[in-house]
Order: C-alpha cells, then structure tokens, then sequence
C-alpha cells in the first residue's frame, strides 16, 4: 500500500499540477478489507500512520469532485487543496464500526471545505454571507429550468424552496448571469481555435457509479437507523410520526386530533416529544 507521494503534498497540489494528478492516479485504491483495518487501527489504535494511509488512498476522490468546480474559474490546484483538507477531517471523524464506505462519509467533508473556499474567493459571490444565500448560490443555476431569466413564479419557487427572499434570488442570478453570459458558447481566445466554453469545464456526475453507490449506502443506513428508532417508540407516538411524515398523504393536527379523540394542541405536544426522543436514539445507533 506504500506510495511515493510525499506527506507534504497531502493538502497542497502545488504549481506542478500536471504531475500531482498523475501521482494521485497512480496510487492504487484500497480493497474493502483493507480500508477497514486501516480505519480500525486509527479508531481504536490511535495509529497515525494508518490516517495518513486512509488519506493518501483517497485522494484520486478528492481530484474527482474538485473537477466539478472547475466552472467557477478558480485554480483547480487550490481547489483539491482545499477538498485535501475536508478530507483529512473525515478520516479524523470517521467511525469505521457504522458500516459505511469512507469515501460516502467524506464526501459531504471534501464539499464543504471546498464551498467555502470558493464564496471566500469568486468575487461575483460576496452576498451569499448566510447559510441561506450560500445555499442558494450552489443552487440557483440548478434549479433554474433554462439560461433564461427567471419567471415571477420560478422566483417565488425558489425562493420558499431555499428559504431566502425574493429579492435575495433576483440579486443572485443577476450577479450570477453577468458572468455566465457565454456559459454554452464558445469563448474567443484570441487565436484561430475557439476555446472551450465554461460549460465543457464541468464535469457530469449523473452517472458516476462510485458517487450513486456512495449515496445510495449513507441513504440506507440512515433509513435503517430510522426504522430502528421509530420501533421503540409508543403506538399512537409511531403512527402519529409516520401520518405526519412519511405517508404519501400527510395527516394535519386535527385529523388525528378527531380520531384519537384528543385536542389538536395535545397531538402537537405528543409529535414533538416523540421528535426529540426519535432524535435521542438516532444519536445513540450513531
């Protein structure tokens, strides 16, 4: 499992990015057994050398999610730089006994590390300062059904989806269009071959495997534990939980007010207790 990576590469591409990448992708991927008693060493053992090892033989993972935010035209060096990070904190925080794969526990580390870096840094992107407006800036493009400006009703849409104003969303995708003006068209480069356009810089991940599988497996555990928890609970706590959020046809207070033939005021009082205690037992199976 050696490499010839160097530890002082881990977090910074450097200039020679050409050669980083090709050192990443020359590092072979751990088998299944092998992550495992690397994670067990560091979480039981405390052993540093097995976290550098975690570290090293998902960096390839890390290239592959920094490409998708080549768009933004920041230097894709910084960016890997920055998921580097996010995912030396993944290892750090990763629990080897939960049964999910790693790479689907520090997918959501490598994505944070990597969106802060870019609000600190696209200058077109300053506003987004909330949670909310950052939200809503790794949003917009996606939500929005073409490059047109956005409709009343698709503002409005947005909007109480991402929970910010109206006006935070028209102020958004102004700032964001004035950069996007050639977002599918070819961008002159001065020279006889046209250069390619932003939207041939990002990469499509629809389809990638590695990322469904990932998701697909943090989803199933999370339902799991789900399922676990709501088993511990009362009947009547149950039902009311499931009514009100997982049927297809939600059940208001004063449906199941009627039916167990209390106030609506004590059907509220039982769904939140219910919460708390589901939350409790998720937080003990984690």
């Amino acid at each position: 499992m050696g490499t010839q990576l160097q530890p002082s590469q881990l977090n910074s591409p450097g200039k020679d990015i050409e050669s980083y990448l090709s050192s990443v992708h020359s590092i072979p991927i751990l088998s299944k057994e092998e992550e495992q008693e690397l994670a067990l060493k560091l979480y039981e053992e405390d052993d540093l050398d097995a976290a550098r090892q975690l570290v090293i033989h998902h960096l390839r993972f890390v290239v592959h999610i920094a490409r998708s935010y080549q768009g933004y035209g920041l230097p894709l060096g910084d960016i890997i730089q920055e998921g580097n990070l996010g995912l030396m904190k993944a290892v750090d925080k990763y629990d080897p006994h939960r049964g999910v794969k790693l790479v689907s526990f520090a997918v959501h580390w490598i994505k944070a590390e990597i969106h802060e870096y870019i609000l600190k840094n696209w200058r077109l992107v300053k506003i987004a300062t909330t949670k909310a407006q950052r939200k809503l800036f790794f949003n917009l493009r996606s939500k929005k059904k073409s490059l047109d400006w956005l409709t009343k009703e698709e503002a409005e849409k947005i909007a109480s989806d991402l929970n910010v104003e109206v006006k935070d969303v028209l102020h958004m995708e102004n700032r964001l269009s004035s950069n996007d003006s050639s977002f599918d068209a070819p961008v002159s480069s001065g020279d006889d071959d046209e250069a390619m356009s932003p939207s041939q810089y990002l990469e499509d991940k629809t389809y990638d495997p590695e990322v469904i599988v990932a998701s697909e497996q943090a989803e199933n555990i999370n339902k799991n534990e789900l399922l676990s928890a709501l088993k511990m609970l009362d009947d009547r706590s149950k039902d009311i939980l499931q009514r009100r959020y997982l049927s297809d046809e939600k059940a208001t207070l004063h449906d199941l007010a009627d039916e167990y033939k209390i106030s609506a005021e004590r059907v509220r009082q039982i769904e939140n207790s219910a919460l708390k205690k589901l939350k409790s037992l998720m937080l003990e199976f984690a």
